[in-house]
Order: C-alpha cells, then sequence, then structure tokens
C-alpha cells in the first residue's frame, strides 16, 4: 500500500511563467528581487524588470529565429540575469538546458549535440570553450551569444575579439522595451505534456541523459514547496523580512527552483554570488541579515570547522536546509551548535533531477529534532518501497527501493526511451513510479512518516552533490595503453564522497598514479577527478558476465580508508603538512615528524592511492573542505 502525502493541493495547468508572475501585465512591484552581492546598490533588478528582461530575451530569441520547442544552452555561473534568460527561452516558447560552467569543451559539445541546442549563451570567461564545442556540433557562430554583466541599455563590459568573430553580445538579444510591455508570452496548451527544460542527469551508462521537466512538474515543485512553508504560524509577518543568498549554481535544478522561481514567487530577495566563497557567504549573511541558507554539505562541515566562521554574526539565520548529498547528523547537530541558536532546526532534505528537485519536505510545525531523516512525502506525491525480492514493504523501519510518483516527476528521459522503460513501474491503474535507486526505511508507515536514506542502489558517485558516473571515467581511463582494466568507485573520506581509481596496469608498465591522475584532470569537470586516489590492484573482482563487483571495492576502500584518516589527522596537526610532505625547507622539529609520519603513511597506503588533500604532481593542492573556495553540487 503506497504510503501518501498529508497533503493534497490543486495546481493550475499553466507555464512556469505564468505561476511566476501571474500574467504577462499583472502589476509587480519595484522592490529588488535579485541583487549582485558584491554590488547591491548599483547591479539589482526589480520583479518588475525580471519579467520585462525576461520578456525583452524571449522577444530577441523569437526574432532570431527560435522555434517553439526548440532549445537554448546558457553555458554560464551564477550571473544576476541568468533568471532572466531562463524565464526569457520559455516565454519565447523554447527550452532551456544548463550546462555545467565546469565543463570542458568535449563535455559541452555531447550536451549541445544531446539535446539539439539552436542556440546558445556562454559566459564571457569560457567563450573559447563555447566556440569550440559550438564549432564540434556545427553551431554557427552567430548562434553563440557572449555573457556578462552589461546592465541592459550600457555599453558592453566585454570586448569583441577576434578569435570569436561571429559571435555575438546577449544585449543584442534584447528586443525593444516598449515591444516588451504588451509582449504575451507563449502559453502552453498543456503544460502537463509542454516541456520547460532539460537537466542533464549522468546515468549508470556514463551517458548524460537530458531530463524532461514540463511546465507542471515545475510549477507543481514550487506549489508543494511553498504549501508546506506557509503552514508556519508566522508565515505572513515573516515572509516579508526573508532573505535569500545564492551561491548554488543557478543552471543546477536545486537552485532554479528556489531562487529562479520559488522565492520570486514569494517575493522574496535574493543575492547573488557570482560563484561561491566560504569567507564571502559568512560576509553576506552578517551584511544583507540573511534568513534562509539553502546549502549542501560541504558548505555545513566548513561552517562548522572553519574557526573563521565564529568571527560573523548569524543570528539573522531562521531556516537551513541542506540537499544534493547526504548530510551527517553530527553536522548537522553542530551547526544548530555553531549559529548558537537551540531552536534553529538544521534540516536535509532528498531529491532528484528527475522529480524536478524535490520529493520530501519538513512541516514547520513539526519540532522534531531527528537529523538523519529527509522528511516527509510532499504534497501531491505518494511513496512505496520495494524489497529486493520484488515484494512491496509494508512495515515500518523494513528497507527497500524508494519509488516515487507525483506531479514533479519527470516526463521522460530526453530522445531515450529505453533508459526511460528501464526507470519507471508502471502499475495496472496506469501510476508511473520513479524508481529512485535509493533505498531507505520509514518510521512510520503511512502519512506523515519520515523517510530515511540508508543506501544507493545505483552506481553513481555524488561528489558535493554532482553526479559522477564511473563507467564514463572507466572508458576514459581504458583510452591510455597503460591501463589494461579499471574499476572506479566511490570512497567516502572527510564525510565525503570522492572517485578513486582500481586500476590494471599493462604488462611492463611503470605508470605512476600520480601521471594518471593529472591527465584525468585535463579532460574532464573538477569533480570528476580522481580525489579519491588512483590504486593499482592485480584483478579487477567480476561475476561471470563480466559485471564490475563494486561492492568489493567499495569495501577493500574502507579499510584502506583507515590510513587515509591518519594521514589527515597528520596533515590537521601542523599548517602546510602538504608541502612539507613533499620535502618543503624551512621546517620546525616538529613539523619534521608530522611530516615524517605522513611520509610513512603514504608508503603504507595501500594500492599507491594519492590521499585526499595531497597535491597532484602539478602542485596544485586538492580542494578541501576548510578552504574559503568549494566546488559546489551541479546535478540532483
Amino acid at each position: 500500500m503506497p504510503i501518501k502525502s498529508r497533503w493534497e493541493e490543486e495546481l493550475p495547468n499553466c507555464s512556469l511563467q505564468q505561476w511566476i508572475f501571474g500574467s504577462p501585465s499583472a502589476p509587480l512591484p519595484d522592490r529588488k528581487a535579485f541583487l549582485d552581492a558584491d554590488r547591491p546598490d548599483t547591479h539589482f533588478v526589480t520583479f518588475s524588470e525580471y519579467r520585462l528582461l525576461a520578456k525583452r530575451i524571449a522577444l530577441g530569441l523569437q526574432a532570431a529565429g527560435l522555434k517553439r520547442g526548440e532549445r537554448v544552452l546558457l553555458f554560464s555561473g551564477n550571473s544576476l540575469y541568468f533568471p532572466s534568460v531562463f524565464l526569457g527561452v520559455l516565454m519565447a516558447g523554447g527550452v532551456f538546458t544548463g550546462a555545467n560552467p565546469g565543463f570542458v569543451a568535449r563535455e559541452l559539445a555531447y550536451q549541445l549535440k544531446d539535446s539539439g541546442a539552436s542556440f546558445m549563451v556562454a559566459a564571457a570567461a569560457s567563450i573559447d570553450i563555447a566556440v569550440e564545442a559550438a564549432a564540434e556540433v556545427g553551431m554557427p557562430a552567430s548562434h553563440v551569444f557572449v555573457f556578462d554583466t552589461t546592465i541592459p541599455g550600457q555599453a558592453p563590459v566585454t570586448p569583441p575579439r577576434a578569435d570569436t568573430k561571429g559571435t555575438r553580445h546577449w544585449t543584442e538579444l534584447l528586443g525593444p522595451a516598449a515591444e516588451a510591455e504588451a509582449f504575451n508570452w507563449v502559453e502552453p496548451e498543456d503544460s502537463r505534456t509542454t516541456t520547460c527544460c532539460l537537466n542533464y542527469s549522468s546515468g549508470t551508462t556514463g551517458v548524460p541523459k537530458g531530463v524532461e521537466i514540463s511546465h507542471y512538474n515545475y510549477v507543481s515543485n514550487g506549489a508543494g514547496v511553498i504549501k508546506v512553508t506557509k503552514l508556519a504560524p508566522d508565515y505572513t509577518t515573516a515572509v516579508k523580512r526573508h532573505v535569500g543568498l545564492c551561491f548554488l549554481p543557478m543552471y543546477h535544478a536545486y537552485a532554479q527552483t528556489y531562487f529562479v522561481a520559488n522565492f520570486a514567487s514569494q517575493g522574496v530577495p535574493v543575492y547573488v554570488m557570482p560563484s561561491f566563497d566560504f569567507v564571502k557567504m559568512l560576509t553576506h549573511i552578517q551584511r544583507f541579515r540573511v534568513t534562509h541558507l539553502v546549502a549542501v554539505p560541504p558548505v555545513l562541515v566548513a561552517l562548522t570547522k572553519h574557526p573563521v566562521a565564529k568571527t560573523f554574526d548569524l543570528s539573522s539565520l531562521e531556516n537551513v536546509g541542506c540537499g544534493a548529498a547526504p548530510l551527517a547528523a553530527e553536522t548537522a547537530a553542530e551547526t544548530t551548535r555553531v549559529l548558537g541558536k537551540p531552536d534553529l532546526l538544521v534540516r536535509q532534505g532528498w531529491g532528484m533531477t528527475e522529480v524536478t528537485c524535490t520529493a520530501m519536505t519538513w512541516d514547520p510545525t513539526r519540532l522534531d529534532r531527528t537529523t538523519s531523516a529527509v522528511g516527509e512525502i510532499m504534497p501531491n506525491f505518494s511513496a512505496k518501497l520495494v524489497g529486493a525480492d520484488g515484494v512491496e514493504v509494508t512495515k515500518a523501519r523494513t528497507p527497500g527501493e524508494l519509488l516515487i510518483a507525483g506531479p514533479g516527476v519527470m516526463r521522460g528521459y530526453w530522445r531515450n526511451s529505453k533508459a526511460t522503460t528501464e526507470t519507471f513501474a508502471v502499475d495496472a491503474d496506469g501510476t508511473r513510479w520513479l524508481r529512485t535507486g535509493d533505498v531507505a526505511y520509514v518510521d512510520s508507515y503511512g502519512p506523515g512518516g519520515l523517510f530515511f536514506i540508508v543506501d544507493r542502489i545505483k552506481e553513481l558517485i555524488k561528489v558535493k552533490g554532482n553526479q559522477v558516473a564511473p563507467a564514463e571515467l572507466e572508458a576514459l581511463l581504458l583510452e591510455r595503453t597503460d591501463v589494461a582494466d579499471v574499476a572506479v568507485v566511490g570512497v567516502t573520506i572527510e564525510g565525503e564522497e570522492r572517485p578513486r581509481a582500481y586500476i590494471v596496469r599493462t604488462p611492463g608498465s611503470e605508470t605512476s598514479a600520480e601521471e594518471i591522475a593529472t591527465w584525468l584532470e585535463k579532460k574532464v569537470s573538477r569533480h570528476k577527478r580522481l580525489r579519491g586516489g588512483v590504486a593499482f590492484t592485480d584483478v579487477i573482482p567480476k561475476n561471470p558476465s563480466g559485471k564490475i563487483l563494486r561492492k568489493i571495492l567499495r569495501e577493500k576502500a574502507k579499510q584502506e580508508g583507515r590510513l587515509t584518516r591518519r594521514w589527515q589527522g597528520c596533515r590537521e596537526q601542523g599548517r602546510g603538512v602538504q608541502r612539507q610532505a613533499r620535502g618543503g625547507q624551512g621546517k620546525s622539529k616538529g613539523q619534521e615528524l608530522i611530516a615524517g609520519e605522513a611520509r610513512t603513511l603514504l608508503r603504507k597506503f595501500p594500492g599507491n592511492a594519492r590521499p585526499f588533500g595531497q597535491a597532484p604532481s602539478s602542485g596544485r593542492p586538492a580542494i578541501h573542505p576548510m578552504q574559503k573556495s568549494l566546488p559546489l553540487p551541479m546535478a540532483c
């Protein structure tokens, strides 16, 4: 018997832009909707300007030749104008798809080709990659627009370049303001069957798949989140003082739903950070009296461990939510302690790109202090658990694969009917159940029961919320002649998952772990790098049919993890131990002892795997949660 949500919400059959703004001409406040966190006094967009700018972009796209249903790809980090580009594509009748700004040309070209994008808007800082990828898929340079912080109506801040000849500045897409005022956006005939965006999600095959999210999916997600938010007794008063801070990447479903749609629908101003910087985040929270922290686990880990956090006034925070990856109960509890607000409940959620963003929620009137649960079922959703034997679980605290049904569940995978069919189970009554690949249990079987995620059936590795498909990395590594066989698994280091490659070298090869890791760095995004190390082994465990037995390797990694933690302990005892372990000069006697112990542990480390935190041979330090800048999640 499926578990249904405690709430039902009637959903409008309308576009996402209609849900946010009400109509193309309904009065909107001149209050600030988005503000550049570094320059809030001069760089901002009001709610009325938000809609008008999106309408101008829609006019420009239509004039450029965009037809209904065609795709527009945005390749950029956060920007004050990102939300308007997103909605401008939808208003023009197009489909938005956002690409990871950390992509290399190969990865970007794949998404351009798979989505069949007609136009691309690319950040000025990444225009070289964009032009290369566009050329690879045959996209005309005139269909590539350079995106920057130029205020509409002013001269472009990015001067034209000879090597990007043919590209155009994004402000050339802006239709006349007077025409935009009277422009009526394209409203879908049926929002249930009209795709508004393609958010890409990696699959176990290693090939990223476009997740088709309809206008109805998007609206249902926002309406459900806001319905539960409004259950707070003081909501009407509190929402007037709410302030958001966006450092999560806006191309990602997590930030899209919260900052582009939900906060705007509630009239909540959002300060936008172009990229994440830990100290700046703290500064902005203090300066702008931010009330809502929409975060991911690495941010909260840094908040609890970095001594600089204690020097800031973070008392304005009223709500701390965490998603994209599992949050340790200890981290949640420590966050509450560090903030000095015993009544503040740090809540983690659960979601997937395939459910638009989230399918779990927390009733604000529920004061349950359980920190390891991910909440209860969202309004209009249902869930069920299925055991390994295929039989539905109907008892509390009994694990099974989590299946989700509801209005936020994707239409399917873009042009991939096989993957879509494999991902859904269909009941006799036609109900489509999304197989999530996560193993969960519920503390009380029935409406209101809290769900706990305990394992993952799928082989995906989650690095700071980014999905990494082992098969993709394995295919790349097998291109090397010195790699005979390989398996990539996730290893947990300091509470965070990292990719580790177990490699069988070809006979006679003397290739080092450092050489392989450095080679791969140039071919993949940062979150796909082998931060968990490279380990050499004699054989990759497989079953008779040739499937890699990753569970065996994960168990092996756990044993190796003990040495990793000892190494990390040495690292934390002395500043600069990374440099010292590589033979740095000018060390004190105590530092020499620490560096010596680190070298000993490195020699003992099984398979010559490089521990997390040690610099690669290039001399660049690996990312560590205590650094001020952290790579943030790119996909649910």
